[in-house]
């Protein structure tokens, strides 16, 4: 039977259900005389009578009970994936490919999105770690997260960590052979562990600042990584000291594992935004995941 007649065999399954013409015609939404002449096409087309017609009753002949037992329960089966997935429309579910420097995906990102994950088994999220100014639109991610001022204007940009402090560490083993520096111009005769950027393939320049008057120091060292995560490795095997977000070394800090100097030199910087383009159309999953990395002071 041709797909357009499914509307036929809808009608027919509410007529013999109803046992009225009149009842029928109510809930589908249309005339009797119009439900009667749709009932007839399809006994005309089939070559059966599905309806037995009395002045007082409607009821299905064996041909129309045996389609009514058939097909009925298949029409409920359809109706019932519709409106499960009409469900669906409005339930958090999907991958959310999100491009971060390693800092931010470990200290911000994965504390919030894991307890969040946890409640929606749906939501998929994918982290792509980069030190470069990537290119969301072209690299087809969803979001991305940088400090507040490398936010290009015309994305929406939502804050979610408060400023960042950065930190010079060392290991009591590389201070032992040495004096700890009290300037940044004393750097220079230390040697610090460089983190190697994508962009222009340069060195992370180290940035202080105090009495307002900002300093850069090009430093030196004999390890050069791409990661913090193997900058502080060696950072705790005395290697050298190093330069990287105060809450990232503050545990070793605290268990004496690592010390800070130049303390009073070293800056904060703006906050960590996750940005995307503001023509971006929001999934729920997506809204929700906004949400939960939301900065609350």
């Amino acid at each position: 039977m041709a797909r357009e007649n499914f509307n036929d065999l809808q009608a027919f399954l509410v007529v013999a259900r109803e046992g009225s013409f009149t009842r029928a015609a109510a809930q589908l939404g249309v005339s009797q005389s119009a439900l009667s002449h749709t009932i007839r096409g399809l006994e005309t087309r089939m070559g059966l009578r599905l309806l037995t017609r009395t002045t007082r009753s409607v009821s299905p002949t064996e041909a129309g009970e045996r389609l009514l037992l058939n097909i009925g329960p298949r029409f409920e089966e359809i109706e019932a994936e519709l409106a499960a997935l009409s469900e669906l429309r409005d339930k958090p579910a999907g991958t959310i490919r999100i491009t971060t420097a390693e800092h931010a995906a470990n200290h911000i990102i994965w504390p919030k999105l894991s307890k969040l994950l946890a409640d929606y088994p749906d939501i998929k999220v994918e982290i792509n770690l980069d030190y470069g100014m990537t290119n969301i639109v072209a690299q087809r991610f969803d979001a991305g997260v940088r400090l507040g001022d490398q936010v290009e204007k015309d994305m929406i940009a939502v804050r979610i960590s408060p400023e960042l402090r950065m930190a010079v560490v060392g290991a009591p083993s590389y201070f032992a052979q040495r004096a700890a520096p009290k300037t940044p111009q004393e750097l220079a005769a230390h040697s610090c562990i460089n983190l190697r950027l994508p962009t222009h393939d340069s060195l992370l320049v180290w940035e202080f600042e105090k009495n307002n008057l900002p300093l850069k120091a090009h430093v030196d060292g004999q390890w050069v990584f791409n990661t913090g995560t193997a900058i502080m490795k060696a950072a705790l095997a005395g290697f050298g000291l190093a330069y990287l977000p105060e809450d990232m070394v503050e545990p070793y800090v605290a268990s004496g594992e690592l010390a800070y100097v130049l303390q009073d030199w070293c800056p904060t910087f703006p906050a960590y935004h996750l940005y995307y383009p503001s023509r971006r159309q929001a999934s729920p999953a997506f809204r929700l995941l906004v949400d939960a990395l939301r900065y609350q002071e």
